[in-house]
């Protein structure tokens, strides 16, 4: 269960697409963070602790590969880059140490460069983060305990604590990156000479419009009391008797992404938390617990721990209301009718989508479905959610596909038909007709070359020094001076 609105706009150039089960993030452009040292330390050697096949702890000399402005790289970042990758399963077949090194620097260059121009990230949005990453973690792994075994780490704080310095940088390279290509647009003539000048000219896979209709189980109120009713015995039991709000969220929190942690979650005016949950959190004084409100993934109630500034650290318990077979039943015949009448011609789609479809982002457009990644109404079939391309792959234009079942975000069933109100074959690129994905091409383009520049020009006047067998890569920038 996530709270946060999940944004659709990818990054132009990720740090390091795909390192790192534990840094990993949710969004189009994965982000990416990797362990190492945060300042410069001694030139001599940095001592980790490992243990060999026995199990005795020993002493490994750590070299430093490389110094960017006021970062170093460590030998063992690269060694651990590795790992991490390998971990998720990634293919590192043709991944050199040379690969991961010429990433950290990059990562490190924008790191600097963002401090110098100062790009400020509060130490409230890395916690944030942080928690949310751990989070993460221990709903994949199961404890907190496999987390530090993993990791080789001795104490949850000490995890907490290189996480939350290699989450900052991570956050200041992207800001770096973003700050760069912010103000970077393509006129249509720019498209037009781009097109022009292509020599040969890119295929686009077969698209689709789509149009659905989603019909949801009705929650009977009987159902939704009982949330509320056991809500506000949990809110008696903590304010009278002074039960933990926090074991009361690891028992009982129907929220798998923050149970595990007591419920708690750093909060900021800016994040993208849904409305009713960001509204009643910055209603509530410290040590305040708010009545029980409802937001679309269930039922809350909201302790507030500490307020700082814009921020607010908070603990929530969520309960989602069950639905009943009869409602399930409901819901199912209601759909078979609908799709009934379609096929027969007394109903048409568009007017069902408005009438009775429970999708309120898309029943005001007659179901229309819009590209989140594009903003327009054309989805390329290869790239598509797999679970989407299963339903629709079959179709032709104007067909309706059967029934189809899924669960919404709190795991209830959702009943839904999809038509393809639109086909489109694959084809060459055509200027009239695909300007926005060649609009998309020349944006692109014209921000990596900004990138690619800006990378340039500061790699020239940054303090770098590559050390030993790091010095013989043969890197695209010019990371080694002579």
């Amino acid at each position: 269960m996530q709270l946060r609105i999940m944004n659709l706009k990818s990054s132009i150039k990720p740090v390091l697409a795909g390192l790192g089960v534990m840094f990993s993030t949710i969004s189009y452009g994965q982000e990416v963070i990797v362990t190492d040292s945060t300042s410069i330390q001694p030139d001599a050697e940095v001592k980790n602790v490992e243990k060999d096949q026995q199990g005795v702890q020993r002493k490994k000399v750590d070299g430093i590969a490389a110094v960017i402005g006021e970062y170093i790289i460590l030998e063992s970042d690269i060694d651990l880059m590795y790992k991490d990758m390998q971990s998720q399963g990634m293919s590192t077949g043709e991944v050199t140490d040379c690969n991961l090194a010429g990433s950290l620097m990059e990562n490190k260059l924008y790191a600097h460069h963002a401090i110098q121009d100062s790009i400020i990230i509060t130490d409230a949005q890395i916690n944030g983060i942080v928690d949310q990453r751990l989070q993460g973690l221990v709903q994949q792994a199961g404890s907190m305990e496999k987390i530090l075994e993993f990791y080789n780490k001795e104490s949850e704080a000490e995890l907490r604590e290189e996480i939350f310095e290699l989450t900052k940088q991570n956050q200041l390279t992207q800001r770096m990156q973003q700050k760069i290509i912010e103000d970077i647009e393509v006129t249509p003539e720019e498209v037009r000479q781009y097109y022009n000048k292509m020599e040969e000219k890119p295929m686009f896979g077969t698209e689709v419009e789509l149009s659905q209709i989603v019909i949801e189980p009705e929650i009977p109120e009987s159902e939704k009391q009982k949330i509320i009713d056991r809500l506000n015995e949990f809110k008696a039991d903590i304010e009278d008797n002074g039960a933990s709000f926090s074991t009361k969220a690891v028992l009982y929190s129907q929220d798998p992404g923050t149970a595990p942690d007591g419920g708690r979650i750093t909060l900021t005016r800016k994040d993208a938390f849904v409305k009713e949950f960001k509204d009643v959190a910055f209603s509530l004084q410290e040590g305040e617990i708010s009545e029980p409100f409802e937001s679309e993934f269930g039922y809350h109630i909201i302790q507030v721990d500490k307020i700082r500034g814009q921020t607010v650290e908070l603990r929530h318990i969520l309960l989602i209301p069950d639905v009943t077979n009869a409602s399930v039943e409901a819901a199912r015949k209601e759909i078979d009718t609908v799709r009934s009448k379609i096929i027969a011609g007394d109903l048409e789609f568009a007017k069902a989508a408005r009438e009775v479809s429970d999708e309120e982002e898309t029943k005001s457009e007659g179901g229309k479905l819009i590209n989140p990644r594009t903003g327009d109404t054309r989805f390329e079939l290869t790239k598509i959610d797999p679970e989407l391309f299963k339903q629709v792959e079959g179709l032709e234009e104007g067909e309706v596909s059967l029934v189809l079942t899924q669960q919404d975000r709190t795991g209830r069933p959702q009943y839904k038909i999809i038509k393809v109100t639109k086909k489109i074959p694959e084809h060459e690129a055509d200027y009239a007709t695909d300007f926005q994905k060649i609009k998309e091409l020349a944006l692109r383009d014209k921000q990596l070359d900004a990138i690619e520049e800006w990378q340039k020009e500061k790699i020239n006047d940054t303090y770098i020094k590559v050390n030993g067998k790091f010095r013989d890569c043969d890197y695209t920038s010019d990371w080694v001076k002579n």
